[in-house]
């Protein structure tokens, strides 16, 4: 069945010399794989430019039903994009959000209000200046865990309290298990809440807190998806951070 469809790419591995395979994410078909041509002209230099990770595009697929691999063409930009892939930093930013979505994506449902979510996060990653790009990962797995069922729950959140990383919520004491943040972490928490990537850059943090905030987030994330400790990009980020 031929479709348009919407998509964000975020992972192409190379399978054979003629072709590679694209994992993306559309709001039409959730999580997909599409075989594309490996060539080496010009035509293929210019589809390989829209589909590096985070690429936002147009095009059309033909949708086999108990396949896992499936084929596109007419590829074309769905939002130009000019500011990620031309600068390391933010590059390296869209690598690994790429990652992180290739593998809480892995299931579930089409979602559109997540794809515009990813839309608008892109959009925001390409333009934003790059001297307050540090705090963009952060910003975006704290905003993506509302789409995902996982936002924490911070409305009763008063100084003291501890925070349930197992049930997201706050508590006056700490729960029977272990998986908690003491009382300094749990207000890092509450004030995330408060982050959008419109005063993100206000939020003024040493390297070291910021990898303790991110290190904290992914041990959040790692509660409902485990896969995480494999996150290859997240190295990179560190250092730059």
């Amino acid at each position: 069945m031929k479709r348009v469809l919407n998509i964000v790419a975020l992972r192409t591995i190379r399978h054979s010399e003629k072709h590679s395979i694209l994992t993306a994410y559309s709001p039409e078909c959730g999580r997909v794989a599409f075989a594309v041509p490996a060539g080496a002209g010009r035509e293929a230099s210019r589809r390989r430019a829209l589909l590096m990770p985070l690429g936002l595009v147009e095009c059309v697929a033909d949708i086999t039903a108990g396949r896992e691999v499936h084929t596109m063409r007419d590829v074309r930009a769905l939002v130009p994009l000019h500011g990620i892939h031309a600068h390391p930093v933010k590059s390296a930013i869209a690598l690994f959000v790429a990652e992180l979505l290739g593998i809480v994506l892995r299931e579930g449902p089409p979602d559109e209000a997540l794809f515009a979510y990813i839309r608008y996060s892109v959009i925001e990653l390409d333009g934003v200046v790059p001297s307050r790009v540090a705090n963009f990962h952060l910003c975006f797995l704290y905003g993506l865990g509302r789409f995902l069922g996982i936002e924490p729950y911070t409305d009763n959140y008063r100084e003291g309290m501890v925070f349930d990383m197992q049930d997201g919520c706050y508590r006056l004491s700490p729960p029977m298990h272990r998986n908690y943040l003491p009382p300094a972490e749990s207000a890092v928490v509450a004030a995330m809440a408060r982050m959008d990537y419109a005063n993100m850059h206000l939020f003024k943090m040493s390297r070291q807190e910021r990898n303790a905030v991110l290190d904290g987030i992914l041990r959040y994330y790692s509660l409902h998806y485990s896969a995480l400790g494999s996150l290859k990009s997240l190295d990179v980020l560190r250092v730059l951070f």
